[in-house]
């Protein structure tokens, strides 16, 4: 579950962001089968398995996921399964698996608290560690993007995954500093980036933004996330409830378009999703439970800073076929 998205904030524990909400939206029935598609320390999945007598399914792209996995499944027998894997590919990962249908499917979007307070993951710009960035520990890496790309492509990712009005010159910067000395620590970069923007008004580190857009570019994030709400589209039996929490505008606005264009509302096109994921169904295949968006309490707030971004949305998936699935995605 995620809690890391305003900015890494020092060592935190892993507290599951708008639990009771997420819990309160699926309404777990006994015999039921959910879908936890993105486990992480398994806060919902638990939240789940001790509302009802339902089976879980959860998934995680990251290695480390599975192992924190095996405490939980002890715990409840034969109602927990585990799959390591990417939450995009959740209906072919439950067809091959033998299921068809489910009744609820949860989704935490971004990087866990884990895996920031991990320096050796190279999430963080707050201690040193390698610049590395990969949920999956396979791929390329964000030392690979900002010691090969052209400034032009760095600039351009950092302004729109980043949403960092400095993009040129921190992305100019990098391209310089490289010449001297190829970046292969978060310190590293994050010193370079300080030195060309100035600290916010509202205390964030200026190394942030970037952060986030290499993060986002190395797994796909927001790509990731498209296949996700399309993969659960096709999984999620008529009457079958979806709840996305996001942190920040970039996925809360794929979200957005998403279940907007699926219940049959007309959509502003965004810059920032492909035309086949607002595309509208003959028939709706969700019904939006509500047009705005569930924020954390002050009172969740005030425990856990990392919540104040989060966004949750939820529908109810209709008796409407799936639309075809469109290939899509970001480099």
């Amino acid at each position: 579950m995620n809690t890391s998205h305003g900015g890494p904030a020092g060592e935190q524990e892993h507290i599951p962001v708008l639990l009771g909400e997420v819990v309160a939206a699926l309404s777990p029935k006994d015999g039921g089968t959910y879908v936890d598609g993105t486990f992480g320390a398994g806060g919902y999945t638990v939240a789940l398995l001790e509302a009802a007598q339902c089976t879980v399914w959860a998934i995680d792209r990251d290695p480390e996921a599975e192992k924190r996995s095996k405490a939980v499944a002890a715990r409840y027998p034969q109602r927990l399964q585990f799959v390591q894997g990417r939450f995009g590919d959740m209906a072919d990962i439950l067809i091959e698996r033998g299921v068809t249908q489910v009744d609820g499917v949860a989704l935490d979007i971004g990087v866990s608290s884990m895996q920031i307070n991990d320096r050796a993951r190279g999430f963080s710009f707050l201690r040193d560690g390698p610049l590395d960035m990969r949920m999956e520990k396979t791929g390329r890496s964000a030392a690979d993007i900002v010691n090969t790309w052209s400034e032009r492509e760095l600039a351009d990712a950092i302004f729109l995954y980043g949403e960092e009005r400095h993009s040129r010159r921190v992305a100019r910067a990098i391209v310089a500093a490289r010449v001297e000395r190829p970046f292969s620590h978060t310190l590293h970069l994050a010193d370079v980036i300080r030195a060309e923007v100035r600290r916010s008004g509202d205390g964030i580190d200026p190394a942030t933004r970037t952060f986030q857009a290499l993060r986002i570019v190395v797994n796909d994030e927001l790509g990731e996330l498209e296949r996700g709400l399309k993969a659960a589209e096709r999984i999620l039996k008529p009457g079958g409830l979806l709840a996305v929490v996001s942190f920040h505008s970039l996925e809360d606005r794929i979200v957005k378009t998403f279940l907007k264009a699926r219940s049959g509302a007309s959509s502003r096109p965004s810059r920032h999703t492909p035309a086949s994921l607002g595309a509208v169904p003959v028939t709706a295949t969700f019904t939006e439970i509500s047009r705005r968006p569930v924020g954390p309490s002050d009172l969740e707030v005030n425990t856990n800073p990392r919540a104040r971004s989060a966004r949750l949305r939820v529908a109810q998936r209709t008796s409407a076929p799936a639309l075809a699935s469109v290939a899509g995605g970001l480099a």
